[in-house]
């Protein structure tokens, strides 16, 4: 969304994944303090009173177990990495890692950790801003949905009779909490992802700045320091703000980040804007 500027935006289905007839002619404009966005940010996410209530749904599940088991991959593919450079598989590889261990661990200070997740940050927005310019990407996608298992569960729900609801009842009840499990590890892995590849340019840039920041805190003060002023700030922030609410800065900075299944429903579709002028003229 560019600020000031008029354009057509394609209306989506109930669910937010497909298509609907029409599109709507928008202008929007924005007015945010960068500071104060900054701060709420690493602040309690507003919650959503009006949200229907969650159900155990065969197909979500199955979506949930396959994004837990895509990042549980990824992490093994990294396990199995180590293990080569231990085991010797390659020569080369593990004389090159032998010695980069040691050259860290001997030089190492704790600026260089920050300093690590900049590099990284870097090399994914160099990534991004390639593929950007050489790269002409489709704005809509085809997403597998499947919406019939959705609806075949529905029609299945209304014609079980009460005496079977009340046996399954227990039994849905783990399920739905197995399934809201899945999609919390899910979501939380998609969204260090995708705060690492700049799916957010805000937010990932409001990262670097408190990461540039924090390595010229642990350049110049002692850790012992560090933990002292952060063991003064927890003790002391109920004295100091009864009604404060108990929280994690880093979790709700990653809750502002979408996961993926969140960006499918987030996606832009082109509209259909001549057959609309069409039908206008008809």
């Amino acid at each position: 969304m560019k600020r000031g500027l008029r354009r057509w935006y394609a209306l989506k289905d109930k669910k937010l994944l497909g298509r609907s007839k029409g599109a709507i002619l928008l202008e929007m404009d924005f007015i945010y303090n960068p500071v104060k966005a900054a701060i709420r940010t690493v602040n309690p996410r507003e919650e959503k009173y009006m949200q229907p209530d969650p159900k155990f749904k065969i197909s979500l599940m199955k979506r949930n177990i396959n994004r837990v088991t895509q990042i549980i991959s990824s992490i093994m593919e990294v396990g199995k990495f180590l293990q080569s450079c231990f085991e010797w598989e390659s020569k080369a590889r593990s004389i090159t890692a032998f010695t980069v261990f040691l050259i860290i661990t001997w030089f190492f200070e704790p600026y260089m950790l920050p300093v690590t997740l900049l590099l990284l940050f870097l090399k994914n927005y160099l990534i991004k801003s390639a593929k950007e310019a050489f790269s002409v990407e489709s704005k809509e996608e085809v997403v597998s949905v499947d919406e019939e298992d959705d609806d075949e569960d529905d029609d299945a729900a209304k014609d079980e009779k009460k005496s079977v609801r009340e046996k399954f009842q227990a039994a849905q009840e783990v399920c739905l909490q197995v399934q809201q499990g899945m999609d919390m590890v899910a979501s939380l892995g998609e969204r260090i992802k995708n705060t690492f590849n700049w799916t957010v340019p805000w937010l990932s840039m409001l990262a670097v700045t408190v990461l540039s920041i924090g390595v010229i805190v642990l350049y110049y003060l002692p850790i012992r320091v560090l933990i002292l002023l952060w063991g003064i700030n927890k003790f002391t922030k109920k004295l100091r703000a009864p009604n404060a609410i108990p929280n994690n800065e880093l979790l709700d900075f990653l809750s502002r980040v979408p996961s993926d299944s969140e960006l499918i429903q987030y996606r832009e579709l082109a509209p259909d804007v001549p057959n609309l002028g069409k039908k206008k003229r008809a």
